[in-house]
């Protein structure tokens, strides 16, 4: 929790002092009534004294003004609430190496379950569509909030031969992010989830790419996607090693300023996934406490009086 106006909070400081006033006129009111009473006295003179009774709605007297004073700081917290409209782009690789089964059932596979995943769990104010590429991007759904459609595009995601065009999937996926239609005069911000399991090896630079995202302001979410002895069975029936290699896709993800990650098991890329359907879908805002504070000061102060006017027929 914080407070929008934290200064007003030196009020509290006053409530220390105000205590030891009305210890000290305590202190002053017994000493005059054994001044004016003798001791063997008191008793019959006062049969029914209040005890600590009589310092209850003084107590909660304080508490309520505390809450008052702090209401008045405008006390607030962060809450995680579904944004009013974005869009994201899911970019997957479907080269040849996205079929080694390092990553069970295979790369492509498990990629192609986390970004179904996204879909579904993503709030409907965010626009979702799908790329694929492999020597050339695919756009197999433009951005869209019936997530059902995206969800069948993802789907389709199938092995696409030799090649790994990242440069011109991100371009294409900043295409698409950019015929979405303006709110309230405004673009809604966009995202790409990019993965893939190695480096760009055709068409435009990766890097020239991502720079492209950043001054568009889209941040590029990068996953790379198997472990250090992944392999495929080529057309001669041998094994080619396709290890992953994350460097490149860490570097597109610091230049558009977004995050890199990486993901050596199926659950791992879920993981990844649901994280970032609530981090892309959600924003944080400051919500107000004022209201409850107010209420429960005026409750302590309507206490105070009420037990105060039943007790000692006054206002404390």
């Amino acid at each position: 929790m914080s407070f929008a106006s934290p200064l007003v909070l030196l009020g509290l400081l006053a409530l220390p002092a105000l205590a030891a006033v009305y210890v000290r006129e305590q202190r002053a009111r017994t000493v005059a009534q054994r001044a004016f009473v003798s001791q063997p006295l008191t008793a019959s003179v006062v049969p029914r004294r209040p005890g600590l009774r009589r310092h209850v709605p003084v107590v909660l007297l304080a508490l309520g003004v505390a809450a008052l004073i702090a209401a008045a700081a405008r006390p607030q917290r962060r809450v995680l609430v579904p944004v009013r409209s974005a869009t994201v782009m899911l970019v997957n690789d479907v080269s040849a190496s996205m079929q080694s089964t390092d990553v069970k059932p295979s790369r492509l596979r498990a990629a192609q379950r986390a970004a179904s995943r996204f879909a579904s769990v993503a709030p409907a104010s965010v626009r979702v569509g799908q790329i694929e590429f492999a020597r050339r991007p695919t756009l197999l759904q433009s951005p869209t909030s019936d997530h059902a459609l995206t969800e069948r595009a993802i789907a389709q995601l199938a092995p696409g031969g030799g090649g790994t065009a990242i440069g011109e999937a991100i371009e294409t996926a900043l295409t698409a992010i950019a015929s979405v239609p303006k709110v309230d005069g405004r673009r809604p911000p966009g995202a790409i989830v990019l993965l893939s399991d190695g480096v760009s090896n055709v068409g435009v630079g990766p890097l020239a790419a991502a720079a492209q995202a950043r001054s568009r302001h889209v941040r590029i979410y990068t996953i790379a996607i198997g472990t250090a002895g992944g392999t495929i069975r080529g057309r001669d029936g041998t094994r080619i090693a396709v290890p992953v290699d994350p460097s490149q896709l860490r570097a597109i993800a610091l230049s558009s300023g977004g995050t890199a990650y990486t993901a050596a098991d199926a659950v791992r890329v879920e993981a990844i996934y649901t994280h970032l359907a609530r981090t892309l879908g959600h924003t944080h805002v400051n919500k107000a406490l004022v209201a409850g504070l107010v209420g429960a000061a005026l409750g302590l102060l309507l206490l105070a009086g009420a037990l105060s006017l039943l007790w000692f027929a006054r206002l404390a």
